[in-house]
């Protein structure tokens, strides 16, 4: 594929990713679309097997929602294991 049909085809994958995922898949928590690009809770794509690991780029089944700095944070690694969310009440039992 020559240059400008691949970064056709990433943009066109980021746009289909940005309009299905609003949540980041590494935290959680809500993206805000709205906010400028390169701010630190902003929208990026991430690949969940990092490109310089093997993982295809173009890919949808690769490609994730995660705000930048969660994408930035986690760099080439694979993503950490969550624990389940702690319950808390509202008394001792």
């Amino acid at each position: 594929m020559t240059e400008p049909r691949k970064a056709w085809a990433y943009r066109q994958l980021c746009a289909q990713v940005r309009a299905e995922e609003h949540v980041c898949w590494l935290c959680g928590r809500a993206i805000d679309v709205t906010l400028p690009a390169r701010t630190r809770w902003s929208w990026s794509l991430d690949h969940v097997v990092p490109i310089s690991c093997g993982g295809a780029p173009l890919d949808r089944a690769n490609a994730r929602a995660a705000h930048l700095a969660c994408n930035a944070g986690r760099g080439n690694r694979p993503p950490a294991r969550r624990q389940a969310p702690q319950v808390v009440t509202s008394r001792h039992w």
